[in-house]
């Protein structure tokens, strides 16, 4: 169980990279029931650090401070991807993983786990301006520039900024579960998980327009997942042709009305398996799959799992 963490800097640490390691593991939420964690910041090049917004952060803690951690969160830091690393950091960071520890890194930190050799034969994420340079730098790791996080089991990585946050969030949800996770997002007021809930890799969020003309037709959505849904219909709810209704959806969702809807339907199905005993099937038709094989279908399309072999992950090999 995942109990201390300790966030790593370097001199031109990112401040917000920072606040999200520190928001997420640094924060009590006991008086809520929540886990509270050993969190401590410490300093790979002495006391004091710059920013890059032009402030200065000082910590109480060195490199030793990391022998300890469960979990060691590497933040992005201006120029990580061009400098050195001290020696001393980059041993304390294969050691960890040597010894069962996980490292987290956000945005260009992932560059530090490259410099330790963390990275080889792994896949891992990063902000996608930085892609192209780190699969040059490591050409023994598989760069996936489209996803918000990697979960290499030791080894995590997320992409640029708020990308941090799913991470640590996915952290959390494995660690804890559903409900200490979702807890935790709505304190910070962001979603428990985006576009991939607990697979491997999460896609990059669909992009939202500023209007909202389907807004009232996405809630109704949400609320009858279970029952048949056509474009015909959603075209009716909305008062708009069925031509119109489609490309205003794709403007302000970024996708079709059946991706949005299959997406929805795997996230409910997602909670279900992870919060209830019902059945796979019972669970099919709640979601509005119909039946457990066309669940399974798209569980493995978009998941790369199946339904029971979710369920074994978050509950154990007993829920299924």
């Amino acid at each position: 169980m995942l109990k201390n963490v300790a966030a790593v800097l370097l001199d031109g640490v990112h401040p917000f990279e920072l606040g999200v390691v520190c928001e997420v593991f640094g924060l009590d939420r006991s008086d809520e029931g929540l886990p509270v964690y050993d969190f401590a910041v410490a300093s790979a090049e002495g006391p004091v650090l710059s920013t890059h917004a032009g402030f200065s952060v000082q910590t109480q803690h060195g490199i030793d401070r990391l022998e300890e951690a469960d979990l060691i969160a590497v933040p992005a830091g201006e120029s990580y991807v061009n400098r050195t690393y001290p020696e001393e950091l980059l041993a304390a960071l294969r050691r960890a993983t040597d010894r069962g520890a996980r490292v987290l890194s956000v945005c260009s930190g992932v560059f530090v786990l490259g410099a330790a050799g963390l990275l080889d034969g792994r896949r891992c994420a990063v902000h996608w301006r930085h892609a192209a340079e780190l699969a040059v730098r490591h050409p023994r790791t598989r760069v996936e520039p489209d996803v918000l996080y990697v979960d290499e089991g030791t080894v995590i990585t997320s992409a640029g900024t708020a990308a941090g946050i799913d991470a640590c969030l996915h952290i959390i949800r494995e660690e804890h579960g559903v409900e200490v996770a979702n807890a935790i997002a709505r304190r910070m007021v962001v979603p428990p998980h985006r576009d991939g809930g607990q697979a491997q890799y999460v896609e990059r969020p669909l992009p939202h327009s500023p209007c909202d003309t389907v807004g009232g037709v996405l809630a109704w959505m949400e609320e009858h997942l279970d029952e048949e849904i056509t474009v015909e219909g959603l075209a009716a709810r909305a008062h708009m042709s069925q031509r119109t209704f489609a490309r205003r959806f794709q403007q302000e969702t970024g996708t079709t009305p059946y991706r949005w809807l299959l997406r929805q339907r795997v996230l409910l199905a997602q909670e279900l398996l992870e919060r209830s005993d019902e059945t796979v099937d019972a669970i099919a038709g709640r979601a509005g799959f119909g039946n457990a094989a066309a669940m399974r279908h798209q569980f493995l399309r978009a998941l790369g799992t199946t339904p029971n072999a979710y369920r074994r992950t978050f509950r154990g090999p007993k829920a299924a």
